[in-house]
């Protein structure tokens, strides 16, 4: 079955860095687009990122656009969100997504503050 396993989540503090990470099983990996979103608490579940199957097309939200880098190792069947100057406002829990699937990970609690 369908599997995706997020990690790398923690407290930093704000201006830090943090790598999340997707590990997929359950379907071939490298056929499918896949995103990040993320949900604070008392706020609805948002995109944050998206990329192709072949990592020819990375798309952000606004609010994340030069901080965040998407990426995928499709040989390790892995997506990637690199965090950078990440800000009190990215405090969330972040989802890894396969929408042509329908299927979402766990998510890895992101907490920015001081």
């Amino acid at each position: 079955q369908v599997q995706l396993v997020e990690s790398g989540g923690g407290l930093v503090q704000p201006g830090g860095s943090l790598r999340l990470s997707c590990a997929a099983s359950g379907f071939t990996f490298s056929y499918y687009a896949m995103s990040w979103y993320r949900q604070a608490p008392g706020k609805e579940r948002e995109l944050v990122a998206h990329i192709s199957s072949g990592s020819g097309v990375k798309d952000y939200a606004d609010s994340v656009k030069g901080r965040f880098t998407i990426s995928r190792d499709n040989t390790k069947n892995t997506m990637y969100l690199e965090m950078n100057s990440l800000k009190p406002e990215d405090t969330a829990v972040y989802y890894c997504n396969a929408p042509e699937l329908d299927s979402w990970g766990q998510g890895t609690q992101v907490t920015v503050s001081s």
